[in-house]
């Protein structure tokens, strides 16, 4: 509702952009940054207490302890225990700085201590299951550009924002000075520059005098169109870092937080990124929101991602170039410069648009309550669905286990057949380890619940799982929780909502990492375990299941399994055996489990693609069958169009060159064909020892660490990265790969040398030997053929 002139609180629905705790004199004051209807919200809730447990034995000791950390601290009986039933205290604080030190005084004094590690706001939040959007109420009061609500409170609610996002996007030179800095929203696209205007200049272009001139015209503009998000790509690490640097230098502050509060940044640890903060904004790097969307890309540069994604990159590509090129704009064409600046804005958010990123986030935060901006996240997910859930069966959570914990199996895979096959069916179980854990009650609660059964001799309250893992029939949320969000997602993919249907997938497929991670305090290896073995007798029963009709199990991952029928069949009917298969598997678990476990069945087999034809290769080198590894064809029943799909094999490897993906994919399609490959293997052969395919013979690898902690072990794509940064070096230019990244380099007769500065000659027999030679060996023995043979020249019949 709108800002009422009487004394009625102010009432309204908002989500949640960015949250914090600020200790301010005797309190702690929670400060959420909201987006509502009426526009950004400041909402101040006061006079809020730090909490955390220990156990209740220890409690006089503990009260002896902290009026010397907070003259106000008390402990209080609550009904909660530990997992192992220990009878627990509750020890509350004024401040979130006493608290923390009301921590370092019990723990010197060996006192146990639980859930110390959650954040004010997000225990706020989570206790009442507020996951992104909430309604509040309090004292509202008209601030220059949003409403600042104070003695506030808030609930859960629905509510679905509209944000306001800009892409930002800096140029510079090499060492940092500012040139330019592009913004590109709805609201307002233009490019910040340095530099006298200039006659017949686009009107995008905003002329200013130095880089401080630079640095306030970027507040004004934050000031003036008061964005909720800000994206960009390398956006924190590299624009933000340098833009809060650039200020310190100035001795300015950067003031382009909501309420003009400045940006605050701060350093990662070791190889971690760093993070920044603005007040009632939030920072979305297009990089780290494609991999918490499951987004993989051979190389993560914006022109790289930008041509898989849209078809179109940038102007300048090359590194040197780049820089050289931006140096060469800024003093003799800025306008060109400028264009350049926010053709990079416009692509980060064409990027976005097409896989609709910032919905995903937003459906994210909206679901479990994590950060907008946060990356990863599937262990904060859990623990803010479960964590109040498990206080009101009367629990705190578990500590991190920092020792002593066991690994669990992981997902079934079965050995394979290797072979060229027709027609191979693969059915596969949907989202088999969520299925069984809503259909075998697996849950941390539910785990300690069976287990207090089974040694009360309650039998009947228990299902029995693994590793001495069992979980009571009622007493539990997991399952539940993932029923709900399994609806959800059906209703989501019927109504088309694409970015709503993603994010409950990752949410739910995250929940077994979640319980098998150390990295998470619900983690038991009996819990993960009953998932992963459970999986693996339902992989097992299932094969046996489908041989039984007939057909042969050749190879089965995790939920899936290749079902070949023996010989080619019409699509018509291979599906109706896939669907009669389906059937039968279904049927009979539901009846098993009823009758075995009396448990309701929530596994679901499907029946998912039919290959017309399907290469399951060896272990190179050996006769085995190779897992995880295979290519097959399909044919789309609309189009007819027929595309052969690669798994684990060198055309979707990374470490691959182009030439071999691209003789692959071409000899495979021959093969599947029925079509001759003997001229085609030596004419490649031939015209690579010709250096008619040198474009297509780079190396291009990740390097994973620093430069001068590869030592013992120095493979390839190292030593040219270290010739590229001596040349790099003697040319005055900056050394590009000492921190790690990327390199392109090629193999010569005097070894690998990167790509930019190579001197000797291509050994073309390398590629030869290590490129072509390991693909066709991976599908020619299947129709009696060898490449040594065919690789040979022709010599004639004389």
């Amino acid at each position: 509702m709108a800002l009422s002139t009487t004394s009625q609180p102010y009432v309204q629905k908002g989500f949640v952009i960015t949250r914090q705790q600020r200790d301010r004199g005797e309190s702690s004051t929670i400060v959420l940054w909201l987006s509502t209807p009426d526009g950004p919200v400041k909402l101040c809730i006061e006079n809020q207490q730090s909490v955390f447990f220990i156990p209740q034995e220890e409690q006089q000791r503990a009260q002896a302890l902290l009026p010397s950390v907070d003259p106000h601290a008390y402990c209080k009986t609550v009904p909660l225990a530990t997992f192992q039933h220990i009878p627990l205290v509750a020890c509350y604080f004024s401040t979130v700085k006493r608290a923390q030190e009301g921590q370092r005084v019990l723990s010197g004094a060996a006192i146990p201590l639980y859930e110390g590690d959650l954040r004010l706001a997000d225990r706020y939040l989570m206790e009442r299951y507020i996951c992104g959007s909430l309604l509040f109420t309090g004292n509202a009061r008209q601030r220059a550009g949003y409403l600042e609500v104070t003695q506030g409170k808030a609930k859960a609610q629905a509510y679905t924002p509209q944000l306001r996002h800009v892409s930002l996007d800096i140029e510079c030179s090499e060492k940092g000075q500012l040139y330019s800095v592009g913004l590109d929203s709805d609201m307002d696209s233009r490019v910040i520059m340095v530099g006298a205007p200039q006659p017949d200049a686009p009107a995008w272009i905003e002329w200013v005098s130095d880089e401080v001139a630079l640095l306030s015209a970027l507040e004004r503009w934050f000031s003036t169109y008061d964005p909720d998000v800000v994206v960009g790509w390398n956006v924190i690490d590299f624009d933000f870092r340098l833009l809060v640097k650039r200020a310190q230098r100035h001795q300015k502050a950067l003031r382009i937080g909501r309420g003009g509060e400045s940006a605050y940044w701060r350093e990662g640890n070791a190889n971690k990124s760093g993070f920044i903060s603005l007040a009632g904004r939030v920072v979305i790097d297009g990089i780290d929101a494609l991999k918490t969307a499951t987004y993989g890309f051979r190389s993560w540069a914006l022109e790289s991602v930008a041509q898989t994604l849209l078809g179109e990159g940038k102007a300048i590509d090359d590194p040197h170039d780049r820089m050289a090129s931006i140096n060469r704009m800024f003093h003799h064409d800025k306008v060109a410069l400028a264009t350049y600046n926010l053709q990079d804005c416009r692509l980060v958010n064409r990027i976005f648009a097409h896989t609709h990123l910032l919905d995903f986030m937003i459906e994210r935060s909206r679901l479990t309550g994590v950060e907008l901006d946060r990356v990863g996240g599937s262990v904060a997910a859990f623990t803010n669905l479960y964590l109040p859930r498990l206080h009101r069966s009367g629990y705190v959570a578990p500590n991190l286990a920092s020792d002593g914990w066991i690994a669990s199996p992981g997902g079934y895979v079965m050995d394979s057949k290797p072979g060229l096959y027709h027609s191979v069916l693969v059915l596969d179980f949907k989202s088999l380890y969520p299925s069984i854990i809503r259909t075998f009650l697996i849950d941390p609660l539910g785990l300690v619940e069976g287990l207090k059964s089974q040694q009360t001799g309650e039998e009947h309250d228990i299902v029995p799982g693994f590793r001495g893992g069992v979980f009571h029939r009622k007493k539990h949320y997991l399952p539940a929780l993932i029923d709900d969000l399994w609806q959800a997602r059906d209703r989501a993919k019927k109504a088309g909502e694409k970015a709503f249907s993603q994010a409950i997938k990752i949410i739910m497929n995250s929940f077994y990492g979640v319980l098998g991670s150390s990295g998470c305090r619900f983690f038991d290896h009996r819990l993960a375990s009953s998932i992963t073995m459970r999986g693996h007798e339902i992989m097992k029963t299932t094969r046996e299941l489908i041989e039984a009709q007939g057909y042969a199990v050749i190879y089965g991952d995790t939920d899936s399994t290749f079902v070949s029928l023996g010989g080619d069949k019409a699509s018509e009917d291979a599906d109706a055996i896939g669907q009669a298969l389906v059937e039968h598997v279904n049927s009979w678990w539901r009846q098993h489990l009823r009758e075995t476990y009396d448990l309701e069945s929530a596994l679901e087999i499907e029946y998912e693609t039919h290959y017309q034809r399907f290469l399951m290769p060896t272990i190179r080198g050996q006769e085995t069958g190779s897992k995880k590894r295979y290519a097959g064809r399909v044919v789309d029943r609309e189009s007819g169009r027929a595309e052969i799909v690669f798994k684990g094999l060198e055309t979707v490897r990374t470490d691959w060159t182009p030439l071999a993906q691209q003789f692959q994919q071409q000899l495979y399609q021959r093969v599947f064909d029925g079509e001759e490959v003997d001229e085609f293997i030596r004419e490649l052969v031939t015209s690579t020892s010709k250096g008619e395919h040198d474009e297509r013979l780079v190396y291009r690898k990740r390097l994973r660490r620093p430069l001068s902690e590869y030592q013992k072990n120095v493979p390839p794509h190292v030593r040219a990265a270290r010739l590229a940064d001596s040349e790099n070096h003697q040319r005055g230019r900056a050394q590009q790969y000492q921190r790690g990244g990327w390199i392109e380099y090629v193999i010569t007769v005097n070894g690998p040398e990167p790509l930019a500065y190579r001197r000797s000659p291509i050994d073309y027999q390398h590629y030869i030997d290590k490129q072509l030679k390991p693909v066709a060996d991976g599908i020619l023995p299947f129709i009696g053929k060898e490449f040594d043979t065919l690789a040979l020249p022709q010599l004639g019949l004389f």
